[in-house]
């Protein structure tokens, strides 16, 4: 494995950790509370997340918001997680701000699904050139993302999980970023030697 040993201070910057600790909270609070601004009939399980930022949702501005912040945070992420290859940073980067661009073009924009399309796919193939925590642990990221990926874009000819899918996906796509930074602040960690009692010096008669 290629992850960095105990003791070996990392250079990720300090908001790096805030960043990615608020990306997977952001989508979920918006999505959470934006469906429950909904008209009855609305249902996360068959419905995407896009349909509640769309022009004629009752107040779209709240996942519009939570789409362009979710953006903008992996885009700080990417920015200050110098662990990571420059090419893992910029399929990162480009994600945030590809997601960004989804809350510009809603749906039923064409650059929607363009963005969004690019999103994901960014997304999917970071942790595995990222290579972090370790080689191993990017490689089963990616391959998890893109599986959660096929099983949305096969929702997407009618099936009733496509809200589901959606949720899953992005929900996984968000929380990577921070399962990799708490790895890393881990591994910073000095490893605790365990105590040794005082040795006692001979007595003397």
């Amino acid at each position: 494995m290629d992850r960095a040993g105990p003791g070996i201070e990392h250079s990720m910057k300090k908001w790096v950790p805030i960043s990615a600790s608020f990306a997977p909270v952001v989508p979920v609070g918006a999505w959470l509370l934006a469906q429950h601004k909904q008209a009855p009939g609305y249902s996360a399980v068959s419905q995407t997340i896009s349909v509640l930022a769309q022009p004629g949702a009752n107040d779209r501005w709240i996942m519009t918001a939570g789409l362009f912040l979710l953006g903008s945070l992996q885009v700080l992420t990417a920015a200050g997680l110098t662990e990571a290859p420059v090419p893992a940073r910029v399929l990162l980067g480009t994600g945030g701000t590809a997601t960004a661009l989804t809350a510009v073009f809603p749906q039923p924009q064409p650059g929607h699904v363009i963005a969004a399309g690019a999103a994901f796919a960014a997304f999917a193939l970071w942790p595995a050139l990222a290579r972090l925590p370790d080689h191993r642990m990017g490689i089963v990221a990616s391959v998890l993302t893109v599986a959660a990926l096929a099983w949305f874009v096969s929702q997407l000819a009618g099936g009733g999980y496509l809200g589901l899918s959606e949720r899953v996906l992005a929900a996984g796509e968000a929380l990577w970023p921070l399962v990799v930074v708490l790895s890393l602040r881990a591994a910073d960690r000095p490893a605790i030697a365990p105590s040794r009692a005082p040795s006692r010096s001979p007595i003397r008669h």
